[in-house]
């Protein structure tokens, strides 16, 4: 396997299904997407049936709490076994993927396949590493993922990586190229589309590299990021979890070998992982709100005054006639504040933090929620896509719910520098059905 030391980049032997096996079948959407509605993986599983399928590859977070984890995941690792035996996926020549992702809200997105170096990748509060986490890791959500790839003899990946890529210089010149294709189907569910095309030349794969070491040149970063010289150039989009899941079992690998040569060669030193830039025109970020279940709503105003009060900031709440006229509030600028709507069991106000140290309204939000979640253990608190939910859920007794605004893409790299991670579901990187879905796979023995 080739290794692009100096940037964390390695060119991996990517897996593929073999020409009998139904595409439309085999490529499902990530294991963390609809992880309330069974009825969506039920179906899932109605549509693929006996088909060969990353379906039988995965485990769906919507199962994790059942009582048969233990045997789904046994099930997992033999089912890999027995696609490997039965010739169902074959290896490509070393090289990387483009690939070309239509959505029901784009015509296109691109990224490239490819292989990271998880030593160059540390999720801790803090890190500087070349590879970083954009949201806090929480840590009690890995054990799931570490029993179904400890062990296992292939990774299929969801995980979208980030890179900052304003001349649109590492990806974008692939699409100029004639390049051998290697699928091309629609996806299950009006998913949309996808395509892939294999970038296996030396000379492409050299100008992938050089692309990626000159945006990691630590005086060109200090220039568009002054003040902050330990260079980002990887930062995690989707399946951070994953990420961080892989970099634990080869914690764990690592510890038991000796020889260097096959420390740097391994093939669980390495994660399967989808770049995208951040500039992509098909690339958009959504916001994430909160709804709270079984809550106080008149002692949660209370709170917010005592919690504001206690952080050197002062809070308010102001009614508004309607969702519009407060979204309209809200998006005032204010120097030092944060505004944000709150739906309290459907009387709406505009909610304004005075005084603010965060750099994001949900930054603020969220230290104050993770306070009060603690101390009203019983409160449920739930992540929801989409205002219209936000409405329809918040306006019930005892709930209560925040309409966050989209963090700009923009933005994301120079808040990860400046800040670090951001809290948990800052943004999501457009809509459900357009997450990742399986298809490639690299073998981890």
């Amino acid at each position: 396997m080739k290794v692009f030391e100096s940037i964390g980049l390695a060119v991996p032997q990517i897996l593929l299904p073999a020409p009998q096996v139904d595409l439309r079948r085999w490529a499902v959407i990530a294991c963390d997407q609809y992880t309330s509605d069974r009825e969506y993986w039920q179906q899932l599983a109605q549509q693929v049936g006996e088909a060969p399928s990353t379906l039988q590859l995965i485990f769906p977070e919507v199962y994790l709490e059942d009582a048969d984890a233990a045997e789904r995941v046994a099930a997992i690792q033999q089912r890999m076994e027995a696609y490997l035996a039965e010739g169902l996926l074959q290896p490509q020549a070393p090289g990387f993927v483009l690939v070309e992702r239509a959505t029901p809200q784009v015509p296109v997105r691109h990224g490239l396949m490819v292989a990271l170096d998880l030593e160059c990748y540390d999720y801790s509060t803090g890190s500087t590493s070349l590879i970083r986490a954009t949201e806090g890791t929480i840590v009690e959500r890995l054990p799931p993922r570490i029993r179904v790839r400890r062990g296992a003899a292939l990774e299929l990946p969801h995980i979208m990586v980030l890179i900052d890529d304003p001349q649109r210089t590492v990806i974008e010149p692939l699409l100029r190229q004639k390049l051998p294709p290697l699928y091309d189907f629609e996806l299950l569910g009006g998913a949309g589309h996808l395509r892939g095309y294999a970038v296996q030349r030396p000379a492409l794969l050299q100008q992938v590299a050089d692309a990626l070491a000159a945006l990691a040149d630590p005086q060109g970063f200090r220039q568009r990021y002054p003040d902050h010289p330990e260079v980002l150039l990887y930062a995690m989009g989707d399946g951070n979890h994953s990420f961080a899941t892989a970099k634990a079992i080869w914690q764990e690998i690592r510890s038991q070998i000796d020889d260097p040569a096959l420390l740097a060669r391994h093939p669980a030193r390495y994660a399967l992982v989808e770049l995208v830039n951040l500039h992509d025109a098909g690339l958009e970020f959504e916001a994430i709100h909160r709804v709270l279940f079984d809550v106080d709503c008149d002692a949660l105003c209370q709170q917010l005054q005592c919690y504001a009060a206690a952080q050197g900031m002062v809070c308010s709440l102001t009614p508004c006639a309607d969702l519009a006229s407060a979204r309209q509030l809200a998006a005032q600028p204010l120097p030092g504040c944060h505004q944000l709507v709150a739906n309290l069991a459907g009387r709406l106000y505009l909610l304004r933090f005075e005084g603010v140290r965060r750099t994001l309204p949900l930054a603020t939000l969220q230290d104050f929620l993770d306070d009060f979640l603690q101390q009203q253990p019983w409160v449920g608190i739930d992540y929801i896509h989409g205002e219209d939910s936000v409405s329809r859920l918040a306006s019930r007794p005892k709930r209560a719910g925040f309409y966050l605004p989209a963090i700009s893409k923009h933005e994301l790299f120079a808040t990860i520098v400046r800040d670090g991670a951001l809290p948990r579901k800052t943004f999501s990187m457009g809509h459900a059905d357009e997450k990742r879905f399986y298809l490639e796979a690299r073998a981890l023995r």
